[in-house]
């Protein structure tokens, strides 16, 4: 029995971008198309096999430890986007100054879509769900040069908000307005996830 399930959800891809150099700055920029290689977005500074560690799984590894890299991708929702710029009061959020790789829209909550949950693209592209992408303060400055007042707003705003981090699977071209297609694990929720988030 197939351990993936097909479903009746999809998403269209409405906007795509590349951050090409993360240390100038993480504004991405926008492009029509883009290639997923097994590395991530070719050209893209997220890229890579392996990344160091950071500030996010200093419970697991040491600072700057190489570990595999399942952040190749940060990917948004169109409808989050929205919600976000409302809860910080502005008209709309530029999806390039969150250093984002990808847009979508069309489905329902996407930032809690399940871990190892997939996105396939026509060309067979496929995009691995790592898990939700917590807000920082790195989209402040961008945000706050077009916008002077509002940048230190993102953080708490984009909370439950942010998209998913996700990671290459099967290599292929991915553009705008491309259709993916939903498929998520056929298991249910480990009945003991309440207890061990309580620790």
């Amino acid at each position: 029995m197939p351990a993936l399930k097909p479903t009746k959800f999809s998403v269209r891809v409405t906007w795509l971008g590349v951050v090409e150099d993360r240390d100038a700055s993480l504004q991405a920029a926008p492009k029509p198309q883009v290639m997923l290689l097994f590395g991530g977005v070719a050209g893209e500074a997220h890229g890579g096999l392996t990344r160091p560690s950071c500030s996010r799984v200093l419970a697991q590894h040491p600072r700057n430890t190489p570990i595999a890299n399942v952040r190749q991708l940060s990917v948004l929702s169109a409808e989050d986007l929205h919600v976000i710029a409302d809860r910080m009061g502005l008209p709309a959020l530029q999806p390039e100054w969150l250093g984002a790789s990808m847009v979508v829209e069309g489905l329902p909550d996407f930032t809690h879509l399940p871990p190892s949950a997939r996105l396939q693209a026509p060309s067979g592209a496929t995009l691995v769900v790592d898990m939700e992408n917590r807000p920082c303060t790195l989209p402040a400055r961008p945000i706050e040069a077009q916008h002077p007042g509002f940048g230190a707003a993102f953080k708490a705003a984009a909370k439950g908000r942010r998209g998913v981090t996700m990671w290459v699977e099967r290599e292929g071209a991915v553009a705008l307005g491309d259709t993916l297609r939903l498929h998520i694990p056929d298991q249910p929720v480990w009945a003991h996830l309440g207890a061990a988030r309580r620790g």
